[in-house]
């Protein structure tokens, strides 16, 4: 005597053999026969593992049939399929009919928020970049580390007449932008640092910053620097130091003489 089928493996079965019943429901989503290409398989839905342990012949049998998308502008993807059978019933149902990509499919990139698109310069004339709430360069006024925070008399009288920033570059911020400035065009590995006669720590024209970034930054105060107005380094420098002398070089011969004989020529006859 041979044992019964298992009705959950039978459902199975007749789900997979259903291939023209899930070729129409392919058909119809498409609404064009010709964007539904060849079968590509079918596979069993592992229903017992999203369930737990209930029994797989009450949950009935639920497979999946994958055809060859012929849809333009989708090269690489396929319609999905997918049937189930509920035990004892005889019938196929289609549970649901989608378009998946494949491993070859053309996707689009992943979704980047505005404020991680923006490069330097996008800014324009009119535009307005508000700050996250989380935004790491930023600290509330009343917490930063920074040297006026140190200074007592500062925040008091701040605090009374309510004078003040809300907020503040925090230490993070402060370190980006001053690691950023000091590997730019007017940082101490600049060309033009390289031939400077001083720094502009020593220079008449070098402007410090305030605050913790004193030692390392201040702005260019000389028209004639080609870092007039710009954030430099100490360790930058320019031609135009304000200590900048002109060493006396070894005497030039002036030559008043023609370099060329001029004794002797030719005639050029037509």
């Amino acid at each position: 005597m041979h044992p019964d089928p298992d009705p959950a493996l039978a459902g199975s079965d007749v789900l997979t053999a259903a291939v023209d019943t899930a070729r129409g429901a392919a058909e119809e989503t498409a609404g064009d026969p010709g964007l539904v290409g060849e079968h590509l398989g079918a596979t069993p839905e592992p229903l017992a593992a999203a369930a737990g342990d209930a029994d797989p012949a009450v949950l009935g049998a639920v497979v999946t049939h994958s055809f060859e998308s012929r849809l333009p502008g989708y090269v690489g993807w396929h319609w999905a399929v997918t049937l189930a059978a509920v035990p004892g019933a005889g019938e196929v149902t289609v549970d649901e009919v989608v378009l998946l990509p494949g491993d070859a499919a053309l996707l689009a990139p992943a979704w980047v928020p505005w404020h991680e698109r923006l490069r330097p310069g996008d800014l324009s004339v009119g535009d307005v970049l508000p700050a996250t709430e989380d935004d790491p360069r930023l600290v509330p006024g009343y917490t930063t580390d920074d040297d006026s925070a140190a200074d007592p008399e500062a925040q008091a009288l701040a605090t009374e007449i309510g004078l003040g920033r809300e907020r503040v570059m925090s230490r993070e911020g402060r370190g980006t932008a001053a690691a950023r400035w000091l590997a730019g065009d007017f940082g101490p590995r600049s060309p033009m640092a390289r031939q400077a006669p001083g720094p502009c720590g020593t220079c008449g024209f070098f402007l410090p910053l305030a605050g913790s970034l004193r030692t390392l930054l201040g702005a260019c105060g000389n028209e004639y620097s080609p870092a007039d107005g710009r954030v430099v380094a100490v360790d930058y420098g320019c031609g135009a130091h304000s200590q900048a002398t002109l060493a006396a070089g070894e005497p030039v011969e002036v030559v008043t003489s023609a370099r060329y004989d001029t004794a002797d020529f030719d005639v050029l006859t037509d």
